[in-house]
Parts: structure tokens; C-alpha cells; sequence
């Protein structure tokens, strides 16, 4: 027995020795494991949607993720920046982007290398200073990626040449951040107390509201001056304009002159006086800049800016082929550059040379006007011009389909051969009165057989005819018309005129317009932008305090100075600095004036609830509301109450007009809430529904209808 229980002994600890070597190599094992270098490197984009593409082009050796967008920026709850510390921003982790650093944090410290490869622009480099800043990378060294298109090979071969964060690009970020601040924040308590709590006066948006509110005056003072058209007609579509008299233009301002015009013409004859042919060519478009784009895709697809600048980067981003797989399809979506790579240049002739034929090839080059700036990245154009729109249609959704067709027309037909064209000029002679028309003929399509021009061409054919000819009139054609006012600025408009006048950048004109919009300083009519009354007060205010804010010559000027800020020649904060001599002492002046600004306010018949003292009518993004004149000490508000004079079929109370508190959008409640909670989302009638005993409400469209407020009741008035 002892012996038994002795081999037993020896079993169980021979068993237990093996396990605790197994243990041990294990443990050593792991100890290794830990001790060995890391294999993976850590690629870091902006958006999810690329970094899910971008993983499947690198392979296994590569960890991609997504900072989604900025993990650092000035505070929102105070100004963020130290004016007497050489206008050092005050940087901090962006609320909600814990988890997101927390993980970029974790595989950075476990990566054999770190890149960071974010938008190829001003704000991706600054992402990419936040970020190296954040994991501890060393902005010197070779961490910044960039590529100008997604797709396989352009990715690969950026990931081979990674060179350091251009600090010159993350210093043009930061003055504009800056600026910014600075001005948004310390014009808007004037705001405040002048018009209404919530409103804010941004650099670059009161200079476009400026133009907006300039061209409304322009329309309200606009006087029309009477002139009269006059034509002569000779049959068959031929007809000529009046265009000289006694040898100089042609001005006729009155029906008694017309009248005189026409006796004279009456006893006259019609002889040509010239027949001069001619060839003509017209060159395409260059292709597409981020401004352009916006343009053309508000004129001829309808698109609001930011829709168009939305959709433009899902098409970079990627979207997934049926039959192809996930990839780019446009390239880098914010350029001013009309420049393309000699290698799309090469791809665009052979693609045309084998689609439409060897004479519709061309040799086209395209230039931007301010050479120095933002030609880092080639115009917008399709990845692969061989992807046809038709041919990837079903991938898409409508609105991606008709962007990227409008892309790829447009870069396509820019490296076409130019159209040609027969003309004829006809210079007609009655007396001391010239006529002339113009013909043209369309010869050879080139780049419009894909690339239609904004308003279509039709051909203007001239009948044979020759110099001394004498033509017979079939009628002489009068028609009384008035100048024009200049036109309100459309979305299309107001990007070529903020261009043209160097406010903000392409990438920005989208979210100026938005902005504005969204603060009610300006709205919507049909697709005119208008400015509001709240806008105008606003505009009104910066003009009396803060003129370089609005002047849009100045504000052309700063965007210079910024420019020259990315190229490196000058010193941010020193622009920051020569800018602020004058913004504080327009401050200084706003300040003193706060007494008789909150002097002027309208005031109600009503006094506060809270602290007794006179509320003030306001005007807010919703319309009017009531302020107390104690602010800042008392914060009370409460809106302006409008009764419809009709009674709660409920309680018995006044039904009044209410706005939604995020929407601002009208709907008429008791005035007894929350004890009664009656509302109605169309005006009410005061009369009840014939059939269920609702109230009857009118439901406004194109017309008014009359119909039963009660969902399940289908009763409607005719």
C-alpha cells in the first residue's frame, strides 16, 4: 500500500513538474512575444470611408484608421487665444474625440511606424501637426503622406515617399483660425446687445454679406431708362439689328424717335454695304476647379454649394463598383488649379483617340491666372477617364451619377480639339442708318460633341448675298424695353463674385453660404439669395463699427497676406498682429458706444417677471421675441405672444401663433400650455368638422385648402 501510494506520489508530481515547464515556455513565449518589434504600420486618414478603402490597397502589414477630422481645436467656451502671449492659441482635445485619440493613441504606441496621410490641404496638414503632436510624433521627420487620388497605385506610391508636416501650410490654418476667432467672438456681444443674443459677425461671411446687401440697394435704387429695339427682317430668318446712326452706336430712347427712324427708313433702300467671311474656333473649358465646379453644378444641375461639395467627396472618398470593387473616383475635390498631371494628360489622348477619332485630339494646356498660389493639386477629373458614367451608373445614386458625369464631360472634353465654325458678318445700308448681322455654322463639333455650353448654340444661316445687293424689307421690327436691375446673386453667382473679389477660398464658399442662411441674415427666393432685415441690421452695425470687417477690398487683401503666409514669406502671428492694431481700437470704440447702442433698443409694454424691468422687442433668427433690458445680469426672454383670436375648443383659452425652438417653424397652440396641450400645425378656423366635431384648419400650398385637423377624419372643403 505505501508503496502504491509512493508511485502515486511520484506520478502526480512528475505531472505537475511537466505542467509548470510547459508554464514556464509559455510565459518565455509571451515574454518573447512582447520583447519583438512590431510589424504593422499605423496609416491615419480622416474619414472612415477612406480608411476602409485605403486598408484593402495596403494589406495586412498596414493598420489604417479614421481621426474623423479635427482631434484638436481652439475652445468654444471663451476666446481661446492669448493676445498679449503673441496670439497664442489655446488648443484642446475635441469634446467626444476621447475614444477616437484614446485608440489612435494605443496602435500608435504598438506600430513599427507611424503616417499620417489626411487631406492633401491647408486643414489636413494642420489635422496632421494636431495629430503628430497627440502621438507623440516628431513633425521633422517622414510621417506626412499625401495623395491626390484614391486608387491603388496613386496610394501605394504615396505611402513610398513620406516627407515631413509643411509647417508653412499649418501656420496659413492657424492665422485663419485666428483671425477668425478673434473677430467672431469679439463682434458678436455688440451683436448681442444691438439686435438679438446669438448672432455673430464672421470675418469672411459679413464681407459676403456685404455684397449681398450691396446688390439688394443696387435693385431698390435702380431707375429704368426706356430704349427701343429695331430690326430689319428680309425673309427666311434673316434678320438685321440696328446698330450705327450717322456712324456712331445706335441709342433710341423714345417711341417719337422710332417713329422718325421708321419714316426715314420707309423712303429709303436697303443695300449691302459688306459681306465679310470668316472661320472661327472656340477652345473648351479648362477642367474643373473647386470653384468652378460649384458653379457649373448650381447652373446646370440645380445644386445648392453644399450639396455639390458633399456629393464631390463621396466620389473621392469611394463608392463601391458593382463588378470593380471600392474606389475613388474623382480626385482631390478642393483645388483652384486648372493643371493635370502629364500622365491624365496622356490617358485623357489616348482614351479620345480610340473613343471619338484621331482629329478630335488636342494638345490643350491650361494656366492659372495667379500662378504663385494653390497649385499643389491638379483640377478636379476622374481617376480613371476610362470609367464612362454610363458604364458605372447602376453604382450610383442619381445625384452621384449626374456630378461625376458633369466631371468627366467636363475634363474629357477640355483635352478635345477646339469647335469650328463658318461666319458671315452683313453690314446692311439705308441711308444714314447701318443694319448688321452676324451668321455662324457649325463645322466640326470637337469638344462640344460631349460638353454642352451653358446657353445652346444654334447655327445663324445668312442667305447667299452679295456687296451691293439691294434687299427687300418684309417688316421693320419695333419693340419698346427697359433697362434691367443687376440681378440678386444666386448661389452660382455669389461664388464667381467672391472669386473674383478674393473673398475666402473655394473650399469655404460652401459653408459661408450656409452659414448665412442658417442665421437668417439672408434666405431664399426661388434661387436668389436676399438678404434679410436681420441681416441688413447686422450689416448696418459692422459698417458703423468695424468697416474693414465688410470692405471687401480689405478683405481681399487680408486673404493675400494669408496666401503669403502658406508660401512661407511671411510670419503668421505678425499678420495677426498688424491686423489687430486696428480691430482693438475699433473695439475700444464699439465699448464706449455699448451705453447708447442699449439706449436705443424698441422697447414693449411689458416688463420682466423676473427683475421688473422693461422688456425689449428683439429680432432673432425666428423672427421678434421679448429680452429683458436687465441682460446681462438678467437672461429672461420669452416670445412675442400673437393671438389668432380663436378659442381652445378645449379649455376655452386664446389659440395662439408659437415657433418651434430648433426649427422656428410656425404652429398654433393653446395658450393655456402645459395645462392644455391642444396644437395644430395649420392655422385654425374656429369652425368644427361637420362630421368628427375637430376644428376645421387651412392648410396653405399654392392655394388654400380647408380640411379637418383630425388625422383619421378625411373631411376637406372644396
Amino acid at each position: 500500500m505505501a508503496t502504491a501510494t509512493s508511485k502515486a506520489e511520484k506520478t502526480t508530481a512528475a505531472e505537475k513538474a511537466s505542467v509548470k515547464k510547459k508554464t514556464a515556455k509559455k510565459s518565455t513565449a509571451r515574454k518573447a512575444a512582447s520583447k519583438k518589434k512590431p510589424e504593422k504600420t499605423l496609416l491615419v486618414v480622416e474619414s472612415p470611408s477612406k480608411a476602409k478603402i485605403i486598408s484593402k490597397y495596403l494589406g495586412s502589414k498596414y493598420k489604417v484608421m479614421a481621426s474623423v477630422g479635427h482631434v484638436r481645436d481652439l475652445p468654444k467656451s471663451r476666446l481661446g487665444v492669448d493676445v498679449d502671449n503673441n496670439f497664442e492659441p489655446e488648443y484642446i482635445n475635441i469634446r467626444g474625440k476621447a475614444e477616437t485619440i484614446k485608440e489612435l493613441k494605443k496602435e500608435a504606441q504598438n506600430a513599427k511606424k507611424v503616417l499620417l496621410a489626411t487631406d492633401p490641404d491647408r486643414e489636413g496638414e494642420a489635422i496632421s501637426w494636431h495629430l503628430a503632436y497627440l502621438l507623440g510624433l516628431d513633425e521633422g521627420s517622414d510621417c506626412r503622406v499625401m495623395f491626390n487620388e484614391i486608387n491603388k497605385n496613386s496610394v501605394q506610391e504615396a505611402i513610398k515617399e513620406p516627407k515631413p508636416i509643411d509647417k508653412a501650410l499649418v501656420d496659413a490654418q492657424q492665422a485663419r483660425r485666428v483671425l477668425d476667432r478673434l473677430v467672431g467672438y469679439q463682434i458678436s456681444p455688440l451683436l448681442w446687445k444691438k439686435v438679438a443674443r446669438g448672432l455673430s459677425g464672421g470675418r469672411v461671411q459679413s464681407a459676403a454679406l456685404k455684397l449681398i446687401c450691396d446688390r439688394e440697394n443696387e435693385i431698390n435704387a435702380f431707375i429704368p431708362e426706356e430704349y427701343w429695339y429695331i430690326a430689319a427682317d428680309f425673309g427666311d430668318g434673316f434678320v438685321a439689328e440696328l446698330s450705327k446712326i450717322g456712324g456712331k452706336k445706335a441709342k433710341v430712347t423714345s417711341a417719337e424717335q422710332t417713329e422718325k427712324i421708321r419714316t426715314e427708313l420707309d423712303a429709303g433702300t436697303y443695300i449691302v454695304k459688306s459681306v465679310k467671311e470668316g472661320k472661327r474656333k472656340t477652345k473648351p473649358y479648362a477642367p474643373f476647379t473647386t470653384s468652378s465646379l460649384q458653379q457649373e453644378a448650381s447652373l446646370k444641375l440645380g445644386f445648392q454649394t453644399s450639396k455639390t461639395m458633399q456629393i464631390a467627396q463621396q466620389l473621392y472618398e469611394g463608392v463601391s463598383l458593382k463588378g470593380i470593387g471600392e474606389r475613388g473616383l474623382i480626385t482631390y475635390i478642393r483645388t483652384d488649379s486648372v493643371r493635370i498631371s502629364s500622365q491624365a494628360k496622356e490617358m485623357a489622348n489616348s482614351f479620345i483617340r480610340e473613343k471619338y477619332g484621331e482629329e478630335y485630339t488636342a494638345n490643350n494646356y491650361f494656366a492659372n491666372k495667379n500662378k504663385s498660389m494653390q497649385d499643389a493639386h491638379e483640377a478636379i477629373r476622374p481617376s480613371d477617364i476610362s470609367l464612362e458614367p454610363d458604364m458605372i451608373k447602376n453604382s450610383l445614386t442619381d445625384d452621384q451619377f449626374k456630378l461625376y458625369d458633369l466631371i468627366w464631360r467636363r475634363f474629357t472634353a477640355s483635352q478635345m480639339a477646339a469647335a469650328q465654325y463658318d461666319t458671315v458678318t452683313v453690314d446692311i445700308e439705308n441711308g444714314r442708318y447701318e443694319f448688321r448681322a452676324n451668321g455662324s455654322r457649325m463645322t466640326f463639333d470637337g469638344w462640344r460633341k460631349i460638353y454642352k455650353p451653358h446657353s445652346a448654340e444654334t447655327d445663324v444661316i445668312i442667305p447667299k448675298i452679295s456687296e451691293g445687293e439691294v434687299l427687300d424689307l418684309v417688316k421693320l421690327i419695333t419693340e419698346q424695353k427697359f433697362t434691367q436691375p443687376p440681378a440678386r446673386y444666386t448661389e452660382a453667382s455669389l461664388v464667381k463674385e467672391m472669386e473674383d473679389k478674393n473673398i475666402g477660398r473655394p473650399s469655404t464658399y460652401a459653408s459661408i453660404i450656409t452659414v448665412l442662411l442658417g442665421r437668417k441674415y439672408i434666405k431664399r427666393v426661388k434661387k436668389s439669395l436676399q438678404p434679410t432685415k436681420l441681416g441688413f441690421d447686422v450689416i448696418g452695425i459692422l459698417q458703423d463699427y468695424f468697416s474693414d470687417i465688410v470692405d471687401v477690398q480689405f478683405t481681399g487683401e487680408m486673404e493675400d497676406k494669408l496666401d503669403e503666409i502658406e508660401l512661407g514669406d511671411t510670419e503668421w502671428q505678425s499678420v495677426i498682429a498688424d491686423f489687430y492694431k486696428g480691430f482693438s481700437e475699433e473695439l475700444s470704440i464699439a465699448d464706449k458706444e455699448v451705453e447708447r447702442i442699449e439706449k436705443e433698443v424698441v422697447l414693449s409694454d411689458e416688463v420682466c417677471e423676473l427683475c421688473g424691468k422693461p422688456m425689449a422687442i428683439k429680432e432673432g433668427r425666428f423672427g421678434n421675441f421679448l429680452a429683458c433690458t436687465g441682460y446681462p445680469e438678467c437672461k429672461n426672454t420669452k416670445p412675442i405672444i400673437i393671438s389668432t383670436g380663436i378659442k381652445c375648443p378645449k379649455c376655452g383659452k386664446d389659440i395662439v401663433e408659437k415657433r418651434g425652438r430648433k426649427t422656428g417653424k410656425v404652429f398654433y397652440g393653446c395658450s393655456g400650455y402645459p395645462e392644455c396641450d391642444i396644437s395644430y400645425w395649420d392655422k385654425p378656423t374656429g369652425r368644427m368638422c361637420p362630421e368628427c366635431g375637430s376644428m376645421i384648419v387651412e392648410s396653405k400650398g399654392r392655394t388654400s385648402k380647408f380640411k379637418c385637423s383630425n388625422p383619421e377624419c378625411r373631411y376637406k372643403e372644396k
